[in-house]
Protein backbone atom coordinates (compact mmCIF):
# COMPACT_ATOMS: atom_id res chain seq x y z
CA UNK A 1 0.00 0.00 0.00
CA UNK A 2 1.26 3.67 -0.63
CA UNK A 3 3.09 4.41 2.62
CA UNK A 4 0.82 7.54 3.61
CA UNK A 5 -1.84 5.66 3.24
CA UNK A 6 -0.72 3.01 5.55
CA UNK A 7 -0.17 5.66 8.30
CA UNK A 8 -2.90 6.99 7.97
CA UNK A 9 -4.85 3.38 7.78
CA UNK A 10 -3.31 2.63 11.14
CA UNK A 11 -4.06 5.43 12.77
CA UNK A 12 -7.77 5.61 11.99
CA UNK A 13 -8.27 1.80 13.38
CA UNK A 14 -6.28 2.71 16.28
CA UNK A 15 -8.77 5.87 16.63
CA UNK A 16 -11.85 4.18 16.10
CA UNK A 17 -10.97 1.15 18.61
CA UNK A 18 -10.07 4.02 20.65
CA UNK A 19 -13.73 5.28 20.93
CA UNK A 20 -15.46 2.40 22.51
CA UNK A 21 -13.56 2.64 26.07
CA UNK A 22 -13.31 6.51 25.65
CA UNK A 23 -16.87 7.01 25.33
CA UNK A 24 -17.76 3.90 28.21
CA UNK A 25 -14.75 6.56 30.83
CA UNK A 26 -16.55 9.55 29.82
CA UNK A 27 -20.48 8.14 30.57
CA UNK A 28 -19.04 6.66 33.57
CA UNK A 29 -17.17 9.88 35.34
CA UNK A 30 -20.70 11.89 34.61
CA UNK A 31 -21.30 9.50 37.63
CA UNK A 32 -20.67 11.07 40.91
CA UNK A 33 -20.95 8.36 43.49
CA UNK A 34 -17.51 6.41 43.28
CA UNK A 35 -19.22 2.72 43.54
CA UNK A 36 -21.97 3.84 41.32
CA UNK A 37 -18.97 5.22 38.70
CA UNK A 38 -17.23 1.40 38.95
CA UNK A 39 -20.48 0.00 38.16
CA UNK A 40 -21.21 2.39 35.79
CA UNK A 41 -17.15 1.92 33.87
CA UNK A 42 -17.12 -2.16 34.15
CA UNK A 43 -20.52 -2.10 32.47
CA UNK A 44 -19.39 0.72 29.39
CA UNK A 45 -16.40 -1.31 28.95
CA UNK A 46 -17.80 -4.11 28.97
CA UNK A 47 -20.24 -3.30 26.17
CA UNK A 48 -17.47 -1.33 24.39
CA UNK A 49 -15.73 -4.23 23.88
CA UNK A 50 -18.29 -6.57 22.95
CA UNK A 51 -19.13 -3.72 20.23
CA UNK A 52 -16.26 -3.12 18.88
CA UNK A 53 -16.01 -6.94 18.11
CA UNK A 54 -19.68 -6.73 16.60
CA UNK A 55 -19.36 -3.39 14.57
CA UNK A 56 -18.09 -3.71 10.74
CA UNK A 57 -17.65 -7.48 11.27
CA UNK A 58 -15.27 -6.81 14.50
CA UNK A 59 -12.34 -6.17 15.57
CA UNK A 60 -11.76 -8.14 19.16
CA UNK A 61 -8.17 -8.44 18.92
CA UNK A 62 -6.49 -7.28 22.18
CA UNK A 63 -9.41 -7.25 24.46
CA UNK A 64 -9.36 -7.34 28.71
CA UNK A 65 -9.94 -10.95 28.47
CA UNK A 66 -7.03 -12.46 26.77
CA UNK A 67 -5.30 -10.90 29.99
CA UNK A 68 -7.29 -13.42 32.52
CA UNK A 69 -6.35 -16.81 30.52
CA UNK A 70 -3.71 -16.74 32.86
CA UNK A 71 -5.55 -14.52 35.03
CA UNK A 72 -7.93 -14.75 38.23
CA UNK A 73 -10.65 -14.74 36.69
CA UNK A 74 -10.31 -17.61 33.91
CA UNK A 75 -13.38 -19.26 35.38
CA UNK A 76 -16.03 -17.20 34.50
CA UNK A 77 -15.26 -17.70 30.91
CA UNK A 78 -17.19 -20.99 30.28
CA UNK A 79 -20.00 -19.51 32.49
CA UNK A 80 -20.59 -16.23 30.72
CA UNK A 81 -17.69 -15.96 28.67
CA UNK A 82 -14.74 -13.71 28.27
CA UNK A 83 -16.64 -10.46 28.61
CA UNK A 84 -17.48 -11.82 31.90
CA UNK A 85 -14.23 -11.81 32.81
CA UNK A 86 -13.34 -8.29 31.40
CA UNK A 87 -16.39 -7.05 33.82
CA UNK A 88 -14.86 -8.41 36.63
CA UNK A 89 -11.18 -7.53 35.87
CA UNK A 90 -12.19 -3.52 35.69
CA UNK A 91 -14.62 -3.92 38.57
CA UNK A 92 -12.10 -5.15 40.79
CA UNK A 93 -9.34 -2.55 39.55
CA UNK A 94 -11.92 0.12 40.18
CA UNK A 95 -12.39 -0.93 43.24
CA UNK A 96 -9.09 -1.11 44.69
CA UNK A 97 -8.21 2.26 42.99
CA UNK A 98 -11.40 3.80 44.15
CA UNK A 99 -13.17 2.81 47.25
CA UNK A 100 -12.08 4.73 49.96
CA UNK A 101 -12.13 2.16 53.21
CA UNK A 102 -9.67 0.89 55.89
CA UNK A 103 -6.76 -1.64 54.14
CA UNK A 104 -7.30 -4.72 56.11
CA UNK A 105 -11.53 -4.63 54.63
CA UNK A 106 -10.50 -3.98 51.31
CA UNK A 107 -7.93 -6.74 51.01
CA UNK A 108 -10.62 -9.13 52.47
CA UNK A 109 -12.78 -8.26 49.99
CA UNK A 110 -10.56 -8.83 46.91
CA UNK A 111 -9.08 -11.92 48.67
CA UNK A 112 -13.17 -13.37 48.76
CA UNK A 113 -13.59 -12.35 45.79
CA UNK A 114 -10.53 -13.63 43.72
CA UNK A 115 -11.17 -17.06 46.04
CA UNK A 116 -14.73 -17.00 44.87
CA UNK A 117 -13.32 -17.01 41.47
CA UNK A 118 -10.86 -20.01 41.87
CA UNK A 119 -13.59 -22.05 43.62
CA UNK A 120 -15.57 -21.47 39.87
CA UNK A 121 -12.68 -23.36 38.28
CA UNK A 122 -13.73 -26.78 39.86
CA UNK A 123 -17.14 -27.29 37.72
CA UNK A 124 -16.82 -28.81 34.34
CA UNK A 125 -19.58 -28.95 32.03
CA UNK A 126 -17.55 -31.30 29.28
CA UNK A 127 -16.73 -34.97 29.38
CA UNK A 128 -14.06 -36.76 27.54
CA UNK A 129 -15.27 -38.76 24.62
CA UNK A 130 -13.68 -41.49 22.90
CA UNK A 131 -9.48 -42.58 23.32
CA UNK A 132 -6.89 -39.84 22.75
CA UNK A 133 -6.04 -39.11 19.35
CA UNK A 134 -2.26 -38.82 17.92
CA UNK A 135 -2.46 -35.91 15.72
CA UNK A 136 0.68 -34.35 13.93
CA UNK A 137 0.99 -30.70 13.56
CA UNK A 138 3.22 -29.22 10.61
CA UNK A 139 5.07 -25.80 11.04
CA UNK A 140 6.59 -25.34 7.73
CA UNK A 141 8.04 -21.75 8.39
CA UNK A 142 7.60 -20.32 5.14
CA UNK A 143 8.76 -16.55 4.64
CA UNK A 144 5.44 -14.65 3.47
CA UNK A 145 7.42 -12.86 0.78
CA UNK A 146 8.10 -16.70 -0.66
CA UNK A 147 4.71 -18.18 0.05
CA UNK A 148 3.20 -16.83 -2.84
CA UNK A 149 6.44 -16.99 -5.57
CA UNK A 150 5.75 -19.17 -8.29
CA UNK A 151 9.28 -20.61 -7.98
CA UNK A 152 9.01 -21.76 -4.61
CA UNK A 153 4.97 -22.71 -4.08
CA UNK A 154 6.04 -26.55 -5.85
CA UNK A 155 8.63 -26.67 -2.84
CA UNK A 156 6.19 -25.53 -0.68
CA UNK A 157 3.54 -28.47 -2.10
CA UNK A 158 6.37 -30.93 -1.75
CA UNK A 159 7.24 -30.75 1.79
CA UNK A 160 4.00 -30.73 3.13
CA UNK A 161 3.07 -33.92 0.75
CA UNK A 162 6.29 -35.65 1.85
CA UNK A 163 5.20 -34.34 5.91
CA UNK A 164 2.12 -36.27 5.37
CA UNK A 165 3.41 -39.18 3.87
CA UNK A 166 6.02 -39.59 6.72
CA UNK A 167 3.59 -39.21 9.43
CA UNK A 168 2.34 -42.37 11.45
CA UNK A 169 -0.17 -40.42 13.23
CA UNK A 170 -4.18 -40.35 12.98
CA UNK A 171 -4.64 -36.82 12.19
CA UNK A 172 -2.46 -34.66 10.27
CA UNK A 173 -2.64 -30.85 10.03
CA UNK A 174 -0.56 -28.40 7.90
CA UNK A 175 -1.47 -24.65 7.78
CA UNK A 176 -3.82 -21.67 6.30
CA UNK A 177 -2.95 -21.70 2.52
CA UNK A 178 -0.36 -24.26 2.91
CA UNK A 179 -1.36 -25.27 -0.72
CA UNK A 180 -0.81 -21.47 -1.55
CA UNK A 181 -2.49 -22.35 -4.99
CA UNK A 182 -6.63 -22.74 -6.36
CA UNK A 183 -7.81 -26.40 -5.43
CA UNK A 184 -8.20 -26.96 -8.90
CA UNK A 185 -4.37 -27.16 -9.43
CA UNK A 186 -4.15 -29.73 -6.53
CA UNK A 187 -3.74 -33.60 -7.24
CA UNK A 188 -5.86 -34.76 -5.02
CA UNK A 189 -5.27 -38.59 -6.03
CA UNK A 190 -2.04 -37.80 -4.51
CA UNK A 191 -3.42 -36.62 -1.64
CA UNK A 192 -6.11 -39.61 -1.24
CA UNK A 193 -3.20 -42.22 -1.70
CA UNK A 194 -1.77 -40.44 1.59
CA UNK A 195 -4.91 -40.18 3.28
CA UNK A 196 -5.71 -43.89 3.25
CA UNK A 197 -4.15 -44.89 6.71
CA UNK A 198 -5.12 -41.55 8.10
CA UNK A 199 -6.93 -38.30 8.35
CA UNK A 200 -5.48 -35.03 6.51
CA UNK A 201 -6.53 -31.37 6.79
CA UNK A 202 -4.84 -28.68 4.94
CA UNK A 203 -5.16 -24.85 3.84
CA UNK A 204 -5.64 -24.21 0.29
CA UNK A 205 -7.64 -21.69 -1.89
CA UNK A 206 -10.93 -23.32 -2.60
CA UNK A 207 -12.89 -23.17 -5.53
CA UNK A 208 -16.68 -23.89 -4.07
CA UNK A 209 -17.72 -23.47 -7.85
CA UNK A 210 -19.75 -20.16 -8.15
CA UNK A 211 -16.67 -18.62 -10.48
CA UNK A 212 -15.32 -17.44 -6.70
CA UNK A 213 -12.37 -18.13 -4.65
CA UNK A 214 -12.68 -19.02 -1.20
CA UNK A 215 -9.87 -19.40 2.10
CA UNK A 216 -10.72 -23.01 2.57
CA UNK A 217 -9.22 -25.78 4.34
CA UNK A 218 -9.61 -29.40 2.44
CA UNK A 219 -10.06 -32.76 4.39
CA UNK A 220 -9.18 -36.14 3.66
CA UNK A 221 -9.42 -39.61 5.50
CA UNK A 222 -10.02 -43.23 5.18
CA UNK A 223 -13.52 -43.83 3.73
CA UNK A 224 -13.77 -40.24 3.14
CA UNK A 225 -13.83 -38.67 -0.02
CA UNK A 226 -13.75 -35.26 -0.26
CA UNK A 227 -14.11 -32.41 2.84
CA UNK A 228 -13.83 -28.82 2.27
CA UNK A 229 -14.87 -25.88 4.83
CA UNK A 230 -14.80 -22.19 3.88
CA UNK A 231 -14.07 -19.69 6.02
CA UNK A 232 -16.95 -17.55 7.44
CA UNK A 233 -15.41 -14.55 9.00
CA UNK A 234 -13.72 -12.72 6.63
CA UNK A 235 -10.71 -9.89 6.83
CA UNK A 236 -11.96 -6.59 5.77
CA UNK A 237 -9.75 -5.43 3.00
CA UNK A 238 -7.72 -8.78 2.96
CA UNK A 239 -10.28 -11.01 2.32
CA UNK A 240 -13.05 -8.90 0.89
CA UNK A 241 -13.83 -5.47 0.42
CA UNK A 242 -16.36 -3.65 2.27
CA UNK A 243 -19.20 -2.34 0.77
CA UNK A 244 -18.54 1.37 -0.82
CA UNK A 245 -14.62 0.82 -0.61
CA UNK A 246 -14.16 -1.19 -4.25
CA UNK A 247 -13.79 2.52 -6.07
CA UNK A 248 -11.22 3.34 -3.45
CA UNK A 249 -9.61 -0.35 -3.48
CA UNK A 250 -9.33 0.31 -7.12
CA UNK A 251 -7.93 3.97 -7.49
CA UNK A 252 -5.21 3.02 -5.33
CA UNK A 253 -4.35 -0.62 -6.88
CA UNK A 254 -4.40 -2.46 -3.85
CA UNK A 255 -3.65 -6.33 -5.13
CA UNK A 256 -6.24 -7.53 -2.37
CA UNK A 257 -9.16 -10.65 -2.30
CA UNK A 258 -12.85 -11.00 -2.38
CA UNK A 259 -13.04 -14.23 -1.34
CA UNK A 260 -16.25 -15.88 -0.91
CA UNK A 261 -17.88 -16.14 2.60
CA UNK A 262 -18.36 -19.70 3.76
CA UNK A 263 -22.14 -20.46 5.24
CA UNK A 264 -22.21 -20.35 9.41
CA UNK A 265 -23.92 -24.14 9.10
CA UNK A 266 -21.14 -25.58 7.59
CA UNK A 267 -20.78 -29.42 8.90
CA UNK A 268 -17.72 -30.62 11.03
CA UNK A 269 -14.85 -32.94 10.09
CA UNK A 270 -15.80 -36.02 11.34
CA UNK A 271 -12.71 -38.35 12.07
CA UNK A 272 -13.64 -42.49 12.94
CA UNK A 273 -11.69 -43.24 16.36
CA UNK A 274 -12.33 -46.55 17.42
CA UNK A 275 -16.26 -47.16 18.04
CA UNK A 276 -15.97 -42.68 17.93
CA UNK A 277 -16.90 -40.32 15.41
CA UNK A 278 -15.21 -37.22 16.65
CA UNK A 279 -16.35 -34.54 15.47
CA UNK A 280 -14.01 -31.62 14.40
CA UNK A 281 -14.92 -27.76 14.14
CA UNK A 282 -12.36 -26.56 11.71
CA UNK A 283 -11.22 -22.44 12.05
CA UNK A 284 -9.25 -20.40 9.60
CA UNK A 285 -6.75 -17.52 11.54
CA UNK A 286 -8.84 -14.98 13.11
CA UNK A 287 -12.06 -17.12 13.31
CA UNK A 288 -11.20 -17.40 16.91
CA UNK A 289 -11.07 -14.20 17.94
CA UNK A 290 -14.92 -13.91 18.11
CA UNK A 291 -15.91 -16.55 21.02
CA UNK A 292 -19.99 -15.66 20.43
CA UNK A 293 -19.58 -17.29 17.02
CA UNK A 294 -18.23 -19.91 17.66
CA UNK A 295 -20.33 -20.37 20.32
CA UNK A 296 -23.34 -20.41 18.37
CA UNK A 297 -21.46 -22.84 16.28
CA UNK A 298 -21.02 -25.49 19.14
CA UNK A 299 -24.20 -24.80 20.23
CA UNK A 300 -25.95 -25.24 16.56
CA UNK A 301 -23.78 -28.25 15.17
CA UNK A 302 -21.61 -29.53 18.60
CA UNK A 303 -17.79 -30.49 18.44
CA UNK A 304 -15.10 -32.30 19.97
CA UNK A 305 -12.24 -30.58 18.97
CA UNK A 306 -11.48 -27.45 17.23
CA UNK A 307 -8.80 -27.20 14.40
CA UNK A 308 -7.28 -23.82 13.36
CA UNK A 309 -5.15 -23.04 10.34
CA UNK A 310 -3.15 -20.05 10.18
CA UNK A 311 -0.58 -17.96 8.50
CA UNK A 312 0.72 -15.09 10.89
CA UNK A 313 3.95 -14.63 8.64
CA UNK A 314 2.40 -11.88 7.55
CA UNK A 315 3.12 -10.19 10.63
CA UNK A 316 7.10 -11.09 11.67
CA UNK A 317 8.18 -11.82 15.04
CA UNK A 318 5.68 -9.55 16.23
CA UNK A 319 3.20 -9.83 19.71
CA UNK A 320 0.31 -10.99 16.78
CA UNK A 321 1.09 -14.87 17.44
CA UNK A 322 1.22 -14.77 21.18
CA UNK A 323 -1.75 -12.53 21.36
CA UNK A 324 -3.80 -14.89 19.02
CA UNK A 325 -2.50 -18.02 21.17
CA UNK A 326 -4.19 -16.40 24.17
CA UNK A 327 -7.20 -15.68 22.25
CA UNK A 328 -7.51 -19.38 20.98
CA UNK A 329 -6.73 -20.36 25.01
CA UNK A 330 -10.04 -18.05 25.46
CA UNK A 331 -12.23 -20.00 23.15
CA UNK A 332 -11.52 -23.36 24.95
CA UNK A 333 -11.89 -22.36 28.03
CA UNK A 334 -15.49 -20.51 26.89
CA UNK A 335 -16.77 -23.92 25.34
CA UNK A 336 -14.97 -26.42 26.87
CA UNK A 337 -13.48 -28.00 23.86
CA UNK A 338 -9.52 -28.42 22.91
CA UNK A 339 -7.90 -27.10 20.42
CA UNK A 340 -4.99 -27.57 17.87
CA UNK A 341 -3.42 -25.22 16.02
CA UNK A 342 -1.27 -25.89 12.88
CA UNK A 343 0.74 -22.35 11.77
CA UNK A 344 2.90 -21.86 9.75
CA UNK A 345 5.52 -19.67 11.31
CA UNK A 346 4.11 -20.20 14.70
CA UNK A 347 2.82 -20.70 17.67
CA UNK A 348 1.77 -24.18 16.81
CA UNK A 349 0.05 -25.77 19.54
CA UNK A 350 -2.56 -28.26 21.27
CA UNK A 351 -4.74 -26.48 24.30
CA UNK A 352 -7.02 -28.24 26.14
CA UNK A 353 -10.31 -28.23 27.59
CA UNK A 354 -9.52 -25.76 30.06
CA UNK A 355 -7.72 -23.73 27.83
CA UNK A 356 -4.50 -24.66 28.93
CA UNK A 357 -1.34 -25.25 26.79
CA UNK A 358 -0.64 -28.86 27.21
CA UNK A 359 2.24 -28.66 23.59
CA UNK A 360 4.28 -25.90 22.31
CA UNK A 361 6.26 -25.66 18.70
CA UNK A 362 8.89 -22.95 18.63
CA UNK A 363 7.96 -20.05 16.90
CA UNK A 364 10.37 -19.20 13.41
CA UNK A 365 11.19 -23.24 12.77
CA UNK A 366 10.47 -25.95 10.12
CA UNK A 367 9.07 -28.63 12.49
CA UNK A 368 6.38 -30.79 13.32
CA UNK A 369 4.79 -31.24 16.75
CA UNK A 370 3.58 -34.90 17.43
CA UNK A 371 1.43 -35.14 20.80
CA UNK A 372 -1.74 -36.65 21.60
CA UNK A 373 -5.19 -35.26 22.09
CA UNK A 374 -8.56 -35.82 23.90
CA UNK A 375 -11.26 -34.85 22.60
CA UNK A 376 -14.63 -33.09 24.54
CA UNK A 377 -18.33 -33.86 24.41
CA UNK A 378 -20.79 -31.24 26.29
CA UNK A 379 -22.18 -27.72 26.47
CA UNK A 380 -20.68 -24.79 28.90
CA UNK A 381 -23.19 -22.04 30.08
CA UNK A 382 -21.84 -19.68 27.92
CA UNK A 383 -22.19 -22.06 24.78
CA UNK A 384 -25.88 -22.11 25.38
CA UNK A 385 -26.40 -18.44 26.11
CA UNK A 386 -23.20 -16.57 24.50
CA UNK A 387 -23.23 -12.99 25.42
CA UNK A 388 -26.50 -12.29 25.90
CA UNK A 389 -26.38 -12.33 29.83
CA UNK A 390 -23.48 -10.32 30.66
CA UNK A 391 -24.69 -8.08 28.09
CA UNK A 392 -28.27 -7.99 29.69
CA UNK A 393 -26.43 -7.63 33.20
CA UNK A 394 -24.49 -4.57 31.74
CA UNK A 395 -27.28 -2.92 30.89
CA UNK A 396 -29.11 -3.12 33.75
CA UNK A 397 -26.32 -1.90 36.26
CA UNK A 398 -25.51 0.79 33.87
CA UNK A 399 -29.14 2.21 33.58
CA UNK A 400 -29.65 1.36 37.59
CA UNK A 401 -26.43 3.67 38.24
CA UNK A 402 -27.51 6.50 36.05
CA UNK A 403 -30.86 6.31 37.89
CA UNK A 404 -29.39 6.84 41.05
CA UNK A 405 -27.01 9.11 40.10
CA UNK A 406 -29.90 11.02 38.83
CA UNK A 407 -31.96 10.75 42.31
CA UNK A 408 -28.75 12.17 44.16
CA UNK A 409 -28.85 14.96 41.94
CA UNK A 410 -32.29 16.17 42.43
Amino acid sequence: MFAPLAIFAVFALSAYLAIFSAIGINISYQIKQPLLRICALSATWTIGEWLRGYLLTGFPWSGIAESQVNGPFYSLAPIAGGLAACFATIFLAGFISEIKVIWLKKITLVCTALIASYALSFLHFTTPIGQPLQVELVQGNFAQNLKFNPDYIQHQINFYQQAIARSEAQLVVIPETAFPVSENQIDKNVLKTLAKDKYIVTGLVGEPGNNQYANSALGLGPGLDYYRYDKMHLVPFGEFIPFGFKWFVNAMHMPLGDFYRGPPDQPPFVIKHGDTAISAGPMICYEDAFGGELAKRQHDTPNHLWINLTNLAWFGDSQASKQQLRLAQLRSLETGIPSIRATNTGITSVINQQGEIVAQAPEFTQISLKTKVQAYQGKTPFVLWQNTPILVFCLGLLLWAWYHNKKSDQ
